[in-house]
């Protein structure tokens, strides 16, 4: 699903990325971990084509995305922070969100799930954080993707919305679609992941099982394991 070959990345003098090499494959949940200043963010942005890396190669089903860009197509992304415009109505930010991805959508499913019907008129600057990460939720699943980027989703969510966000995420898992996540919470990592990718400084330090980085670290629980895989590093 994707490859990964050798990327670096640098800002600077700070090297974010070093001669990264990662292999994802299709289908299952992959949680991307790491601490603040790992690279998550980058290597992330750097497979949605946000961020050009310095060196390295990265392909996406099959396809080079270097001068690439119809790859995008096949992927649905949730941003850590949504910064939509503030001045237009939620039915307006999901209406032009189809107009451009011209496919087929479920969105009324999904703002009955997660009871929007009341925000649909109003402007998106009104509402809650928590309201907009429902509306970023709804963005990110309405269409069929085989690839899906959930960057820091629970952001806000009451316990009822976080509930749902763990079901769409379960039946994308049982169409065969693969999901890259990112998340600070453990218990929401144990709960949906199939494959943890630890990074640090900006290089895999692990990936594998829950089960086996619990063995690797003798942990007997996810937060505990991830805490201790970064005093004792091994790679891949």
């Amino acid at each position: 699903m994707i490859h990964i070959e050798g990327l670096c990345k640098k800002f600077g003098k700070n090297k974010v990325l070093s001669d990264l090499d990662l292999n994802i494959e299709e289908g299952g949940v992959f949680a991307v971990l790491g601490p603040n200043g790992s690279g998550k963010t980058t290597l992330i942005k750097s497979v949605l084509g946000m961020v050009v890396p310095d060196k390295g190669r990265i392909s996406v089903m099959g396809e080079p995305i270097k001068k690439n860009w119809k790859y995008r197509k096949k992927i649905d992304y949730l941003p850590q922070i949504a910064n939509f415009p503030g001045n237009l109505r939620v039915k307006e930010l999901i209406r032009m969100i189809k107009d451009l991805r011209q496919g087929e959508s479920n969105e009324e499913k999904l703002i009955t799930l997660f009871k929007l019907e009341p925000f649909l008129d109003k402007k998106l600057s009104t509402l809650s954080g928590g309201t907009k990460q429902k509306v970023n939720i709804v963005l990110a699943f309405m269409f069929d993707s085989p690839l899906l980027i959930l960057d820091e989703p629970t952001t806000g969510l009451d316990p009822a919305s976080l509930i749902h966000l763990k079901e769409l995420i379960r039946e994308q898992k049982q169409k065969k679609k693969t999901i890259l996540i990112t998340s600070h919470i453990m218990q929401f990592v144990a709960e949906v992941s199939d494959i943890i990718i630890y990074l640090l400084e900006g290089d895999i330090y692990f990936k594998g099982t829950i089960a086996e980085l619990k063995t690797k670290t003798a942990q007997t629980d996810l937060e505990h394991a991830i805490a201790s895989i970064a005093t004792t590093p091994a790679h891949v």
